[in-house]
């Protein structure tokens, strides 16, 4: 049997930059941070978010950089979704 070198006591750090692709359902009403709708994206994320207040004002702060990952957001009804760059939004049934 050959000898490796597996670091157990580092893994769990490292797993938590994987990717958690999960839809997350959230509240856009400025309660959370600009930075964790980022992060959560960033992580490969779906967000769908009930908009409560102005989008525009609400979402100002990580629409732009969503779209500079190569992210999607779409506004439908009452909601914001959110998708990282791997993900598009289809609209073809609307």
């Amino acid at each position: 049997m050959t000898d490796f070198d597996l670091d157990l006591r580092d893994a769990e750090a490292e797993l938590g930059d994987l990717p958690s692709d999960q839809v997350v359902l959230g509240v856009l009403n400025g309660e959370t941070s600009s930075e964790e709708w980022i992060q959560a994206v960033t992580q490969g994320n779906i967000l769908v978010l009930s908009v409560e207040g102005d989008l525009n004002t609400l979402a100002s702060g990580f629409a732009r950089e969503v779209k500079d990952m190569g992210g999607e957001l779409m506004h439908f009804r009452e909601f914001l979704v959110v998708t990282p760059a791997e993900i598009q939004i289809n609209t073809d049934r609307l």
